[in-house]
């Protein structure tokens, strides 16, 4: 596990130790690796939206993937 050094400002600095006194997390890192969790999340969620838009819009490939793989190689 690597150790990463992020300069805050003081209000993100009070969010975290607030979250902290709540006992939402027990530790700063905790707090940012639940923010990190939260944030893939939601990107996830936003390119799974996209798709549906795709979808609707009719951009949706259909077919077995080998197939398409060969025609798109």
């Amino acid at each position: 596990m690597s150790t990463l050094s992020v300069p805050l400002n003081q209000t993100l600095e009070e969010f975290i130790d607030s979250f902290i006194k709540r006992g939402k997390a027990s530790n700063k890192a905790e707090v940012v690796r639940q923010a990190l969790h939260l944030l893939a999340e939601d990107e996830a969620i936003g390119d799974i939206l996209k798709a549906q838009q795709e979808i609707r819009a009719g951009k949706a490939i259909r077919g077995d993937i080998r197939d398409i793989a060969r025609q798109l190689g």
